[in-house]
């Protein structure tokens, strides 16, 4: 092994141990789909634990008959679009139609 390999090797490790230094997202992003319109929402951790993934929202919104949630939307921060948590929303079971996960290319940013 040369010496550029072994420094090209450091500098690899380096890179993924930074990437696992980092937290992982505390924001998942989930789009329910009403009949009227639809919202995309965050779980953080502790609440994507309680609830696990899409079905499971699904379910929690059926059993209780609703469920409360932060609605996310696309702002400005500085020069960059970020999704942020928007209001604290209310889902009713009898309007909700469909929980999906939701994919975006910009950051999340954490709710309360």
């Amino acid at each position: 092994m040369t010496k550029a390999h072994r420094i090209a090797g450091l500098a690899l490790s380096a890179a993924f141990l930074a990437l696992a230094a980092m937290p992982a997202s505390a924001e998942t992003l989930f789009k329910i789909v009403t009949v009227k319109d639809d919202i995309t929402v965050g779980l953080n951790d502790a609440e994507l634990k309680e609830f696990g993934d899409a079905g499971g929202i699904a379910k929690a919104i059926a059993a209780k008959g609703s469920l409360t949630l932060w609605q996310y939307a696309v702002t400005k921060q500085g020069a960059d679009s970020v999704v942020a948590p928007r209001a604290k929303v209310g889902v009713l079971a009898n309007t909700s139609l469909r929980v999906e996960p939701y994919k975006q290319p910009f950051k999340v940013l954490p709710h309360e």
